[in-house]
């Protein structure tokens, strides 16, 4: 299965976590760290899941990439903010 990850930049290091699987997170201070990290959560959370004969939810999230920045001054304006 393929489940898609958000990665979030904090202040001091990245956050992922899975939508498809609720309380799936992880924490590390580089992209390299975090996407590692995530991966050792999503299978640490799937073991569980299966050990106490839960279901295994399908992926269902679908990820697109949005350029607003072309597009419109106010989204040029909110990424030169750092929102």
């Amino acid at each position: 299965m393929r489940y898609g990850i958000v990665i979030e930049k904090l202040e001091s290091n990245y956050s992922a976590y899975v939508p498809d699987l609720p309380g799936c997170v992880a924490t590390g201070a580089t992209i390299e760290e975090i996407q590692q990290q995530i991966k050792e959560a999503i299978a640490f959370h799937l073991d569980g899941l299966a050990e106490e004969g839960l279901p295994i939810p399908q992926p269902t999230l679908f990820v697109n990439i949005l350029n607003l920045l072309e597009k419109t001054p106010q989204a040029r304006s909110l990424f030169h903010r750092g929102m």
